[in-house]
C-alpha cells in the first residue's frame, strides 16, 4: 500500500496522498455493477414440537390443500416430507412448507418403513428437475401449434411410492376409520371456529 508523504508549504505541513490514492480525473460513462449486499443469514430451522415423524397433517395450501397426509421426515429450511398414502387420497411423496400445515394429535407408526429409503427420498437430488433437451430452432418452430406432452412420473419414483405406501397401509388398515379419515378432505363451514378446535 502506497503511503502519503508529508510536505511543508510555508509555515504549515500537510500530507500529500500518493498518486494512486488521488481522485480520478475521469469516471466511466456507465455505472460499475456492484454486488448486492445480503444482510440475511441462513439459520437452521427448528421444526415445531408437534411436527414429529408419523404425525397426521392437514395441508393448507397448494394443489392438495385440505388433504390429510402422514409426515415422514423433517428436512432443512422448514420443509417437510409427506405422503398420502397415494392409494388412500392421491397425495404422492412430496415436500411441503411447514408453515402451511396443521399438525393433528393423531400419529401413525412409521417404524415399518425402511429408514434408508426415507433418507434417499429426503436427499436434494431426488426432487431435482431433469434437464430437457433443447430443440433446434426449426423443430421448435413446427412444434409451436402442438400441445405439450404430459410429464409422466419416473418408474423409480413410482416404485419408491409403492414401497413406502405398502408399509404404511398395513398399519393404517389395522386402525378402524383411519383409512376414511385420511381419505376425507378438511374444510371449514359457516360458524366453525378453528381457534377453538382441538386438532
Amino acid at each position: 500500500m502506497a503511503e502519503a508523504t508529508k510536505k511543508t508549504f510555508g509555515k504549515s505541513t500537510r500530507e500529500v496522498p500518493h498518486h494512486s490514492q488521488k481522485a480520478k480525473k475521469w469516471y466511466p460513462a456507465e455505472d460499475e455493477v456492484q454486488p448486492k449486499k445480503v444482510r440475511k443469514t441462513i439459520r437452521a430451522s427448528t421444526p415445531r414440537a408437534s411436527l414429529q415423524p408419523g404425525a397426521v397433517l392437514i395441508l393448507l395450501a397448494g394443489r392438495f390443500r385440505g388433504k390429510r397426509v402422514v409426515l415422514l421426515n423433517t428436512l432443512p429450511q422448514g420443509v417437510l416430507l409427506v405422503t398420502g398414502p397415494f392409494k388412500v387420497n392421491g397425495v404422492p411423496i412430496r415436500r411441503v412448507n411447514a408453515r402451511y400445515v396443521i399438525a393433528t394429535s393423531h400419529k401413525v407408526d412409521i417404524s415399518g418403513i425402511d429408514t434408508k429409503k426415507i433418507e434417499e427420498i429426503s436427499g436434494e437430488k431426488y426432487f431435482a428437475r431433469e434437464k430437457s433437451e433443447k430443440k433446434s430452432g426449426e423443430e421448435a418452430f413446427f412444434k409451436q401449434g402442438e400441445k405439450p406432452e404430459k410429464k409422466k412420473p419416473s418408474s423409480s419414483r413410482a416404485a419408491d411410492q409403492k414401497t413406502v405406501d405398502k408399509a404404511l397401509l398395513s398399519v393404517i388398515k389395522k386402525e378402524p376409520f383411519l383409512t376414511s379419515y385420511l381419505g376425507s378432505t378438511f374444510s371449514l363451514r359457516k360458524g366453525d371456529r378453528p381457534h377453538e378446535m382441538q386438532w
